[in-house]
């Protein structure tokens, strides 16, 4: 069993957990995940590792309550244990050679980016962190980005956090200003990293992004998280999740993503009318 030695509320609807999973935390990397199950009776579900404590035998999970699943771990309080805790699984994400990176999270997405941006800053390269969220409210991660990141740049739909405007915006906005980055990473929503991509596309700027369709064994044997990359078929949990963002279907990705949108909410809103829909901190 999988304790829950550390528990917070990032903003109304993400939380962060600090798991104790020893053997985990002894081989994640940045760009991971794991699978998991809050319970016997839940389905698995995977998540990125946000962060890990090699010598305290911890991995740091950060995620979004949107489903059922999400709402019966976000019900775990710490002191209380995970069922099952499965991983790091996929790749890790490529950080070695670059000087000079574009780090760039949307959303909840940032729990990924952020690790990534931490590792590159650790082996010396120059991070420029650009981070969206629809207001500032959903901010979550900002003092730690800005511990890593040479440059961070805060957007916010609406204004009330950073600049408003979009990512895109602001990278455009470097771009133009002289900023010549060896590699730009994405994380966040499919249609934000599409923009990103078609944006980098026309400055040649090399562009990775982390894909995270339906997946349920994360070995590459149920074929639920088969994406079009380069116009051949790809895994995201054994491929990936990271792929060449210019190379990515995206608009194939996204239509295979909503399909299960109606049962997710449907499932959520059972849920939430058989055990009440407060989960506290």
């Amino acid at each position: 069993m999988n304790e829950i030695v550390f528990k917070k509320f990032l903003n109304p609807t993400v939380v962060l957990m600090r798991v104790s999973a020893p053997l985990v935390a002894a081989k994640a990397q940045p760009g991971q995940f794991v699978i998991l199950r809050p319970d016997a009776e839940s389905e698995r579900i995977p998540l990125t590792v946000a962060d890990y404590d090699r010598e305290n035998g911890t991995v740091s999970i950060i995620f979004q309550i949107v489903g059922e699943t999400t709402e019966r771990l976000a019900k775990l309080k710490q002191g209380e244990f995970i069922a099952d805790f499965a991983g790091p699984l996929g790749r890790p994400t490529e950080t070695e050679g670059y000087k000079k990176v574009a780090v760039i999270g949307g959303g909840v997405g940032c729990a990924i980016a952020f690790p990534v941006a931490k590792k590159l800053h650790e082996q010396g390269c120059e991070v420029t962190s650009v981070v969206g969220f629809r207001n500032r409210d959903l901010v979550i991660l900002e003092d730690e980005f800005k511990a890593v990141s040479s440059n961070y740049v805060l957007m916010s739909d609406d204004g009330t956090a950073g600049e408003k405007g979009l990512v895109t915006d602001a990278l455009k906005k470097l771009i133009e200003a002289g900023e010549k980055f060896d590699c730009v990473i994405a994380i966040g929503p499919l249609i934000m990293m599409k923009f990103v991509c078609l944006l980098t596309k026309q400055y040649g700027i090399k562009t990775i992004v982390s894909m995270n369709p339906i997946m349920i064994d994360g070995t590459g044997m149920c074929g639920g998280c088969r994406l079009t990359v380069g116009g051949k078929t790809k895994f995201a949990c054994v491929d990936g999740p990271d792929f060449d963002g210019h190379e990515v279907d995206f608009d194939e990705a996204m239509a295979r993503g909503s399909v299960y949108k109606p049962f997710e909410r449907k499932a959520h809103e059972e849920y939430c009318n058989l055990y009440g829909k407060a989960v506290e901190e």
